[in-house]
């Protein structure tokens, strides 16, 4: 008499080790083994960005052989595939990473709600401290990252566990890979224009082996991680963020690989408590992934005009005449990553400079990122816009070219990035338009705008909003 399986689900955990969902699925799947799933959901796929999805792909290309190629990969939404393969192999048991998205949770619920008949066994998350499970005093959810970040820090970090040895996997038919990158980008927002027909990234490696190689050499440069990871010329961060970001490996394992007492190795830790604080947020305000949460800052004007469109177009493609923006930007479009520091930089340009909607900005990142989050994304947009939890106050805008004179002194991050400005030498090279009069260089653009003039427009529209939303209560 066969035994039938049960299925392991990967979803946002795509790697063996440490992976507490995959343990259980073992365990309980005894001599019938575990059919390991990924389900490709065509209706996400289609409007995420190729380079992104190109990256998912080899990440699954490395969990598939490091499975002896016996992931099991198949096309369609979450609910009809899971029937489809519970009939097929007699599974009735599904064990699966808890998601703490939006989208996550109503899938979860249809499909507890559709299936009857299935056992959906959520074990372990993405997280060290899952959403949803620091509060206040007063047991409210926390809206500034120093007070989260002070309850998070008394949570005990679980030691990593161990990948499971000689697992027995259910041989199942699965889907080709090949036409995976094919199916992304089909949904494109009208702004876009033709940026969505540049050609996508060459993301860096995936998979699991990769991420505890980064990790292994990032614990070289961790000690001085609290200044280096500011300066985008040198390799001064972990390069981690796809890789936590698809789970080919759980922030515990970093976190228990890199903890200390120096300075650098806290500030460090820091960052992973800021990715689990957006998580924490988003889960408590689902609808911040496209609205504003500041209320005063929900009467802020914003252009959309033809305009508009135009200038969105010039900040993405890194033709604003700013070096260190238009660097940044470029490496995006090159790698499917920027540097963080940059990040904000970009950010605050797009509203700030250009009065442009923070959406429209979240969503380039999402397009072009590998490491694209939606918790850490939209809530970092809504930071540099002063309009989210914890926001940066509106009125500090990031000035271009002091930030490029701060970070990028010798000008490395702009040489690398922005060939027209490579025989340019910093601080030229930092200046708007590389530099004003006959020592500009001829073939790299014009500054858009004036830095000082838009920054006195959007303070402008800053006090109009608190206007606008001061009527709103009389």
């Amino acid at each position: 008499m066969n035994i039938p399986p049960v299925i392991h689900w990967f979803r946002r955990d795509l790697r063996l080790a440490d992976n507490p969902a995959l343990l259980a699925a073992l365990a309980a799947g005894g001599k019938g083994g575990v059919l390991p799933l990924f389900i490709v959901d065509k209706r996400i796929v289609n409007s995420a960005g190729p380079t992104r999805v190109e990256f998912l792909k080899d990440s699954l290309r490395a969990l598939d052989e490091a499975t002896g190629n016996h992931l099991v990969v198949r096309y369609g939404s979450p609910l009809e595939v899971l029937r489809s393969v519970m009939a097929e192999s007699g599974a009735t048991q599904i064990f699966v990473t808890q998601d703490f998205s939006p989208l996550g949770i109503k899938r979860d619920e249809v499909i507890r709600r559709e299936l009857p008949s299935a056992q959906l066994h959520e074990v372990g998350t993405p997280y060290i401290v899952p959403p949803g499970s620091i509060f206040s005093k007063s047991n409210e959810p926390f809206k500034v990252f120093t007070a989260f970040r002070r309850v998070w820090d008394t949570f005990e970090i679980a030691r990593p566990l161990d990948a499971p040895i000689n697992p027995t996997w259910f041989k199942a038919t699965s889907e080709s890979l090949e036409g995976l990158t094919a199916l992304a980008g089909r949904i494109v927002p009208d702004y876009f224009g033709n940026l969505a027909a540049l050609p996508i990234a060459r993301p860096t490696t995936a998979g699991e082996a990769e991420a505890h190689r980064l990790l292994e050499l990032f614990q070289d440069r961790v000690d001085a991680y609290a200044t280096n990871r500011n300066i985008p010329g040198l390799d001064g961060t972990s390069m981690l963020s796809p890789h936590l970001r698809f789970g080919t490996i759980h922030p515990r394992q970093v976190a228990d690989a890199l903890i200390g007492d120096s300075e650098d190795r806290r500030v460090f830790l820091s960052e992973i408590a800021w990715r689990e604080f957006y998580s924490d947020v988003l889960y408590h305000n689902p609808q911040s992934i496209s609205a504003v949460l500041q209320p005063t800052m929900r009467h802020l004007p914003v252009d959309s005009d033809a305009a508009a469109v135009e200038r969105f177009q010039l900040w993405a493609r890194g033709q604003t005449g700013y070096p260190l923006v238009d660097a940044g930007m470029r490496q995006l479009l090159a790698t499917g990553w920027m540097h963080n520091r940059v990040r904000m930089v970009a950010a605050s340009f797009l509203v700030k400079h250009l009065h442009l909607d923070w959406r429209w900005g979240a969503q380039w990142f999402m397009w072009r990122l590998i490491d694209g989050d939606i918790a850490s994304n939209q809530h970092g947009w809504q930071w540099a816009a002063g309009t989210g939890t914890d926001a940066a106050p509106y009125h500090r805008v990031f000035n271009p070219t002091l930030q490029a004179e701060r970070f990028d002194a010798d000008g490395t991050y702009v040489h690398t990035w922005i060939p027209e400005l490579a025989s340019v030498d910093a601080p030229q090279c930092l200046q708007p338009g590389g530099g004003e009069g006959l020592l500009a260089p001829p073939d790299y653009a014009r500054p858009m705008i004036d830095a000082k003039t838009e920054r006195d427009e959007a303070l402008r529209r800053f006090a109009l909003a608190r206007e606008l939303a001061g009527r709103k209560h009389v």
